[in-house]
């Protein structure tokens, strides 16, 4: 049997390249579709849709928020660079105010004037920040390669659990069927034993005990119903042998209640109804683990 995928997990992973740092990770929890959020260091625009593309190339449900957060080394002074423009437009109003009278500039004044000194950010490559941003992105893959392995992980832990769930319906299906069997006699008898009560010398009772029994006995006939538990039985176990199978279960888990709740209201004997409501209660705790189920 394939293994199926949780939609709950957690990658992680972190990466450098240059004076550049960064950590990524990747978290999802449940949701009907894909929806994937993203947070990431500005001015590097092409993350998120890196992001959004590697999250559909590995997943199929799931809310998944993935956060890169990312800084730089701090250059120091050797790393400075100075605008000789901008110091000589300084220089020349400095000298200008110098021979009015002014104090003349220190070279530390000089250097805090703005402009003057240039950190890396403000002379940044293009080359080099495409490459910081190409190896961010492959962070990006692996932590949603943690991620997939974290899903994948609780999709193991559920699989017995639902496999489980199966098991008890089937056998709940069949106790059914064992007390339908005798529903016949049963309302056959629960009418003939009444009507001789009301009507005990009616001319015609026994004829018309056999018709009345035998429309009662069509109407809380529950045959198909119980075809139809027996077919979903079988189409769960299929769909946990081709994953993904969530959107689909989640489906089969509407048409398992509608047909125990039929089966329910055409009960004609209290231990049929028990298996119903028994089935109900089973079919709602395998609903709340198909949730979880990508």
């Amino acid at each position: 049997m394939s293994a199926i995928s949780g939609m709950t997990g957690f990658g992680r992973a972190d990466g450098a390249h240059g004076d550049w740092t960064w950590s990524v990770e990747a978290r999802s929890v449940n949701g009907r579709n894909l929806e994937v959020r993203f947070r990431g260091p500005p001015g590097f625009d092409g993350l998120e849709r890196h992001a959004k593309t590697a999250a559909q190339a590995r997943l199929n449900r799931g809310q998944v928020t993935l956060g890169v957060q990312a800084k730089r080394a701090d250059p120091g002074a050797a790393s400075l660079k100075v605008n000789q423009d901008i110091l000589a437009r300084y220089l020349a109003l400095a000298n200008q105010l110098a021979e009015e009278g002014a104090t003349p500039p220190s070279a530390d004044g000089l250097l805090s004037l703005r402009g003057v000194l240039e950190a890396p950010e403000e002379i940044d490559d293009p080359e080099a920040r495409a490459a910081v941003e190409a190896a961010m992105a492959a962070s990006i893959d692996q932590a949603f390669d943690a991620l997939k392995v974290s899903r994948d992980r609780e999709g193991s832990q559920l699989l017995p659990v639902v496999t489980d769930f199966i098991v008890r319906i089937a056998a709940l299906v069949a106790q059914a069927e064992t007390e339908a069997a005798a529903q016949t006699d049963a309302i056959r008898e629960r009418f003939t034993r009444r009507m001789t009560e009301l009507a005990p010398d009616a001319p015609g009772l026994e004829d018309r005990i056999f018709l009345e029994a035998a429309s009662l006995a069509t109407k809380a006939d529950v045959r198909e119903e119980l075809d139809r538990l027996a077919a979903h039985v079988a189409s769960a176990r299929e769909l946990l042998r081709q994953p993904p199978a969530g959107r689909k279960l989640d489906f089969l888990m509407q048409e398992f209640m509608r047909e125990a709740n039929t089966l329910c209201s055409k009960s004609a004997t209290t231990a049929l109804t028990g298996i119903g409501l028994e089935l109900k209660a089973v079919i709602e705790q395998l609903r709340e683990q198909v949730q979880n189920v990508e």
